[in-house]
């Protein structure tokens, strides 16, 4: 497996539960338990991604710039879900902030499959890209362990 299909692999499970997540009401124990999975998911991954994946693409000139901006993309992430954090569950624009997320994340993640996927495989050897998948595989198993 490569980090490519690795990555892929969760990036359907994000976009299966922001899907989810943006069809709960209020505040109700599915609402909670679906954004708690989708908080977790997310910054595992990001975290794992950054490592495995970002910080040598950052070491290749060819791949350096589109690295830099997925990594400012998790800081938006980031700062989306401590903006949902800091909102009650019931109030009005709680869902508004919830599908504010859905589309940033679905972006992201489009983007890195259709052009940061290809970059990196310009760039990467290509025992690396096999490599790197078992450390990001590693590093999820380890976080959803923690």
């Amino acid at each position: 497996m490569t980090i490519f299909e690795a990555l892929r692999k969760d990036h359907d499970i994000q976009r299966d539960l922001l899907a989810r997540l943006v069809e709960t009401h209020g505040d109700s124990e599915e609402r909670d338990t679906l954004y708690q999975q989708v908080r977790a998911e997310l910054k595992y991954h990001a975290n794992a991604e950054e490592r495995a994946l970002y910080i040598p693409m950052m070491d290749i000139d060819l791949t350096q710039e589109k690295a830099r901006h997925s990594v400012a993309e998790h800081h938006e992430i980031d700062e989306l879900i401590e903006l949902l954090d800091d909102t009650d569950y019931s109030a009005s624009h709680w869902l508004t902030h919830a599908k504010q997320l859905q589309h940033l994340v679905t972006h992201h993640l489009d983007e890195e499959e259709q052009e940061v996927f290809q970059l990196a495989g310009r760039g990467l050897q290509e025992n690396q890209k096999s490599s790197l998948a078992k450390e990001y595989q590693e590093e999820m198993r380890r976080q959803r362990a923690d």
